[in-house]
């Protein structure tokens, strides 16, 4: 069994197809079949059923090819830990990042990246907390951004920065004449919420036990779309603070703050126990510090660098 064999049948899971995985690896289809075949003969199973289109692996085969990810994943890890420092500034990193911060932090990050680290390659899924948590376990992902804490054994979190929440009221709703907001009083009445899933209403709120009296529900998860739908019919909605600047001046009009102590969500760098890419961990946490309002960054963030 060789690491190329293991690089060879997770090229094929990805692709269910031959011809595309021997591309993506850069070899024959002939030889890519032959070092599968040789594989499969060593361990006396069979791990992929080549008698459906598209090809998908056998019971046994997910189960091998889900080992082969993290085999995989680790000798990456030992492979980094003898770069040098320069080297260590380049490759490809795979990030996962939630709805409800990429639209904040993704367009300015991958500016900052490609003028400062050309050479660093960062591909991002904007995919929700469970599939994050899964895929960093799986070893799919190297790092996440998202609401935190998770207190998940396996995973490491390094607190980023903190935000809080406000009300974004029509000028139809009785709450756009008040000024603050008491979070523990929050009518469900004509209130606008994201999907089971992203729930910012269960990080602050607590909204998942409650109902709102629309007889409309919106099972999506964009923050914006929210908005415009609180503009176009009435009711309210909540939104992190950093949405605001997102809005024009009418739109900023329509902010309600909320009354002490005020919602806040952590919002943290998430990696496996195991990850040992200190580095970018800090070239990323140093990046969103110059995103991010420094008000808002987690004190130990703005003083130290991070260590594994």
């Amino acid at each position: 069994m060789t690491i190329q064999q293991l690089e060879y049948i997770v090229a094929v899971d990805k692709y269910r197809h031959f011809v595309k995985a021997s591309k993506a690896c850069e070899i024959t289809q002939s030889t890519l079949s032959s070092m599968i075949q040789k594989l499969e003969y060593e361990l006396n199973i069979t791990i992929f059923d080549r008698n459906v289109h598209p090809i998908k692996p056998t019971k046994i085969g997910i189960n091998v090819i889900n080992q082969a990810k993290i085999i995989l994943h680790n000798f990456n890890q030992l492979k980094e830990m003898v770069l040098s420092e320069r080297e260590q500034t380049i490759g490809k990193i795979d990030l996962g990042i939630i709805p409800t911060i990429a639209p904040y932090i993704l367009p300015k990050l991958f500016e900052e990246l490609k003028i400062k680290y050309p050479g660093l390659k960062i591909h991002v899924s904007e995919i929700r907390t469970n599939e994050i948590i899964e895929n960093l376990k799986k070893a799919e992902l190297d790092m996440a951004i998202l609401a935190t804490p998770l207190e998940i054994d396996d995973l490491f979190e390094i607190p980023l920065y903190y935000e809080k929440f406000v009300a974004y009221v029509s000028p139809s709703e009785p709450l756009y004449n008040i000024t603050e907001i008491n979070p523990s009083e929050m009518p469900t009445k004509h209130m606008w919420l994201l999907q089971e899933g992203h729930c910012l209403r269960k990080q602050i709120f607590n909204f998942c036990e409650k109902k709102s009296d629309y007889s409309s529900i919106y099972e999506a998860g964009s923050i914006d779309t929210l908005v415009k739908i609180v503009d176009k019919n009435g009711g309210y909605t909540i939104i992190p603070e950093l949405h605001i600047e997102l809005l024009d001046k009418l739109q900023q009009q329509n902010i309600r703050q909320f009354s002490s102590p005020q919602p806040m969500r952590e919002i943290s760098l998430v990696v496996r126990q195991d990850y040992v890419r200190e580095k970018i961990l800090n070239i990323i946490a140093e990046a969103i510090k110059t995103i991010i309002p420094e008000h808002m960054i987690d004190s130990r963030l703005k003083k130290f660098a991070i260590k594994l």
